[in-house]
């Protein structure tokens, strides 16, 4: 472990630093070094009292404005004896360090721009606004290779399936973050976007031969330590084909995911690829690490493995109480408990702490110059996928005065709560088409009927689907066009679109040789695999509202498609074409 050379190039100061302080602690403090906690917004007496206790040697922190976020840092800074290495989730802009920071856009968006400076830009501002506040560390970019339209985690968080673009466009992301002082975390390794399960929720299984995960995940990964990337995260993701390869009498049930595999940390990451950086596990309460062992085990055993860090307690005392025990039991050793300790130490000097935590100017959060960047990705970004009905696109009043639009939403209750807020991205659609001429009507889907039915009405509306259908000419005459809109987040076991009824309903675009439809996706880039009869498809990648209105300029001919989708969004089928 060679503090002086990369990722943390020590002087002898910081290095000595990084002795003197390791010298100094306790084999308690020591342990409690190896958790990141997680923060919210409590009275100051409240802070001191949780920093002294904890002795925390990061910290995360729940979302809020700018200026609360800032005070809430300086705070648990001014608290800790040692400095915390501060991290945030900025993986499309600002807006992952502070509620009020800038979206500049999900990596498949900035990837869809076909332009690398738009990388560079989401790292530039990210880093920016993320140091205003007080964060030091970014837990991104996300260099995860999309090979899976099943995959729900990471649909619109990667930078496509093609592992020279990823690596390209993260190292972009690296380098303007560094050139803004801020350290990155990359991650999850050994790779997601193979398997379709959610480590959230199941096991998740890398399941690439050990030849293919070197020219793909592992090609990714060296070019990020080769670029200097300080810290990895650790994904609770079996990688079976290199843990044989370590150890070839490895049965089945002892693969373990890479938070808990010393031959994927200690023989893979560490000695065949030679990442000499911080090793940080994701979140762990997350069932493809809990699945795996007790909690009692698998604390100590992921430090034992190889990770430096430990991402969220369950329980403080109970999990500081379980790497005592470990190293009782002879799980964890002494020696690797310094060793994590000093390159968590090595870390924070190569970021200055040992000298100053300061915070940068709040008034870059959210900023003009960072909004016009999103709105100019926006515009670059939306990609025409599929157009194969002449003479639909552009769409003029002239053509199509009447446009029913019918939403499709997620039924996922975490994602009604994190969006519900926002305003309908339906209804900013509705809003442009209308101020340039079309009359529009936003259809209300039959579930949505149903919830606010009583007993009587929901038979009227059952049975006017299923026995007393109308006939065609009453809705061709009724419009001129349909456009169905999708916005079903990564939330859950699939991103899929659930058509909960399956005869007469118009959610269901089945009069596609009626009426022209056209169909856009405002989240993930995969829905064409659920509308496959759809002949004029459009991906988006998120609903903001400069994303819609720019949307609309495009379906009405002002501005041209320029976006190019990088991952398969005809999801492998050759139907989806037709």
């Amino acid at each position: 472990m060679d503090l002086k050379s990369k990722p943390f190039y020590l002087n002898n100061e910081e290095a000595g630093w990084v002795k003197k302080t390791l010298s100094g602690m306790s084999t308690e403090d020591k342990i409690k070094q190896l958790f990141i906690d997680m923060a919210a917004p409590v009275p100051e007496e409240i802070i001191k009292k949780i920093a002294g206790e904890h002795k925390a040697g990061g910290l995360r922190y729940m979302n809020r404005d700018g200026l609360s976020i800032s005070k809430l840092i300086s705070s648990y800074q001014q608290a800790s004896e040692i400095p915390l290495i501060v991290a945030a989730n900025t993986e499309a802009g600002g807006n992952g360090a502070c509620s009020d920071g800038t979206e500049v856009g999900n990596e498949t968006k900035i990837s869809a721009t076909g332009d690398v400076r738009y990388a560079a830009a989401l790292g530039e501002i990210s880093a920016k606004e993320a140091r205003a506040v007080g964060c030091n560390t970014l837990f991104a970019p996300i260099v995860d290779i999309h090979r899976n339209f099943r995959n729900p985690i990471i649909a619109t968080r990667t930078f496509g399936s093609d592992e020279q673009k990823v690596a390209e466009y993260s190292k972009a992301y690296l380098n303007a973050a560094h050139k803004e002082g801020v350290a990155c975390v990359c991650k999850h390794f050994p790779g997601d976007g193979i398997d379709e399960r959610d480590q959230h929720l199941s096991n998740s299984v890398n399941s690439l031969s050990c030849e293919e995960w070197d020219k793909t995940f592992g090609y990714v990964y060296k070019e990020m330590i080769e670029a200097g990337v300080e810290g990895i995260m650790v994904g609770h993701i079996l990688l079976p084909a290199y843990e044989r390869k370590f150890n070839p009498s490895l049965e089945g049930k002892a693969c373990m995911p890479a938070t808990l595999s010393k031959y994927l940390l200690q023989d893979l990451l560490r000695k065949q690829l030679g990442f000499n950086g911080l090793i940080i596990t994701d979140a762990s309460h997350m069932v493809g690490m809990t699945g795996r062992l007790p909690r009692k085990d698998i604390i100590p055993i992921a430090i034992a493995a190889g990770c430096d860090m430990f991402l969220f307690y369950n329980d403080y005392e109970e999990d500081i109480a379980y790497v005592k025990e470990g190293i009782e039991r002879g799980i964890l050793s002494l020696e690797r408990l310094d060793e994590a300790i000093t390159r968590i130490l090595a870390f924070k000097a190569h970021l200055k702490l040992n000298k100053t935590h300061t915070t940068g100017d709040l008034s870059v959060i959210g900023c003009e110059k960072h909004k016009a960047v999103a709105e100019e990705v926006s515009g670059r970004a939306v990609t025409l996928v599929k157009s194969n009905q002449t003479g639909v696109l552009p769409l003029s009043p002239q053509k199509y005065k009447k446009i029913l639009l019918v939403p499709h939403n997620s039924s996922n209750p975490f994602n009604t709560y994190t969006t519900g807020k926002k305003v309908k991205y339906y209804e900013i659609v509705k809003a442009e088409l209308e101020n340039r001429g079309f009359e529009v009507e936003i259809y209300t889907p039959v579930l949505e009927q149903l919830a606010h039915a009583g007993e009587e009405q929901t038979k009227e509306i059952m049975d006017k689907l299923y026995t007393s259908k109308s006939a065609i000419k009453t809705f061709t005459q009724k419009y001129d066009l349909i456009i169905q809109m999708a916005n079903i987040p990564g939330n859950g076991v699939v991103q899929r679109i659930d058509f909960a009824l399956t005869k007469g309903s118009i959610d269901i675009p089945w009069y596609v040789h009626e009426l022209p439809v056209v169909f856009v996706s405002v989240n993930s880039p995969f829905h064409l695999i659920d509308v496959p009869q759809v002949q004029t498809y459009i991906n988006c990648y998120d609903a903001n509202i400069h994303t819609m209105k720019a949307l609309c300029k495009k379906l009405t001919g002002e501005e041209s498609f320029t976006g190019v989708s990088p991952v398969d969004a005809f999801c492998g089928g050759e139907d989806t074409r037709w």
